[in-house]
């Protein structure tokens, strides 16, 4: 297994720079100019220039590129012009919102969809077959941040049940004192219940639109998989042993099934990095995401690099976790490795 890790590791090494040197050149060919958006549209072209001698754009790419890298092997992800905040630590404050977020969205749908699909499965053109079918459909074809926006619309707006979607706590609470970052954690270290409810509340809407988004192709996988392992010849032969019917299906059946299923699951996580972004712009959410899209708007290089770069790096783990998994369920892997 730790040769196993330490080829994975390996092996990212090369997307890692592939990711640097792409975000790089992307940044730079995206349109606008930084020196004229700061410089304010009654600017002269001296001006501009000189903003942009300052800021170094006035360089070859080739060289603005090395010194990008040379901060880079330095842990500089460089100064955001728009706040004039380091990258590194705008990002370290704001991650873990949207780590929080990503992770409540992931695991509502996991609670949900890997139970669908395994009733499904066993019991093929039942009700809840046909639910699985529905819920996976609606939940592939609607778009992230029409589900938010619906869903806002409906406890906000129509209902009243749902609080304002205006960041992670309401108006009225305080943010509890910083331990972990997740506010449903640190406000129970502090022992502040108030708070919890008002960081629950507002954390409800946006984490269920993440969950619908992720639900479809987690109970898909988990279905077919699910038919695949109960049609094979080890679990006829387990049936035909005497063995329970929960028995075969959650020892035998649900462990073999379990591959394909965490193989989904890495995806899924990727794909809701993608769509936190979405989210995080309709309930006003204070992340990574949020965060990189205003800088985007602000032709800001730096937070848009340091955005990717995290999430590639986070991308990367991910996999690794993966790996790591595979192992446990499958001893195989490991005697692969």
């Amino acid at each position: 297994m730790l040769t196993l890790i330490g080829k994975r590791l390996l092996f990212a090494i090369p997307s890692l720079i592939g990711v640097v040197i792409v975000t790089f050149l992307l940044t730079r060919a995206l349109p606008g100019d930084p020196a004229a958006y700061f410089a304010g549209p009654a600017a002269t072209k001296e001006a501009v220039d000189q903003i942009r001698k300052k800021l170094g754009f006035d360089k070859p790419l080739i060289e603005q590129f090395v010194r990008y890298t040379n901060d880079l092997a330095h842990g500089d992800l460089g100064t955001s012009f728009t706040t004039g905040q380091p990258v590194a630590a705008e990002l370290r404050n704001r991650l873990p919102a949207s780590a929080e977020l990503t992770l409540l969205g992931l695991v509502v749908s996991i609670v949900i969809a890997i139970p669908l699909g395994v009733l499904a499965a066993t019991r093929p053109g039942s009700w809840i077959d046909h639910l699985c079918r529905v819920t996976t459909t609606a939940g592939v074809s609607l778009p992230v941040f029409f589900t938010g926006l619906v869903l806002v619309y409906v406890f906000y707006f129509r209902l009243g049940w749902s609080p304002a979607p205006l960041g992670r706590l309401d108006v009225f609470a305080s943010a509890p004192p910083t331990v972990t970052g997740f506010y449903l954690i640190d406000t129970l270290i502090a022992r502040d219940f108030e708070a919890f409810r008002s960081a629950l509340s507002q954390l409800i809407l946006p984490a269920v639109t993440l969950a619908i988004f992720s639900l479809a192709p987690i109970a898909r996988m988990t279905r077919a998989s699910m038919l695949a392992v109960l049609a094979s010849d080890f679990v006829r032969t387990a049936r035909a042993s005497g063995l329970s019917p929960g028995k075969v299906i959650v020892t035998y059946a649900f462990r073999n099934a379990m591959l394909p299923v965490i193989t989904t699951l890495s995806m899924v996580f990727s794909f809701l990095l993608g769509a936190n972004v979405l989210v995080e712009k309709v309930f006003a959410w204070p992340g990574i995401g949020s965060y990189a899209v205003e800088a985007l708007i602000a032709s800001d290089f730096a937070p848009v690099q340091g955005f990717v770069l995290t999430m590639a790096v986070m991308y990367v783990l991910l996999n690794l976790l993966i790996d790591i998994l595979y192992g446990v369920i499958d001893p195989r892997v490991r005697l692969e490795g």
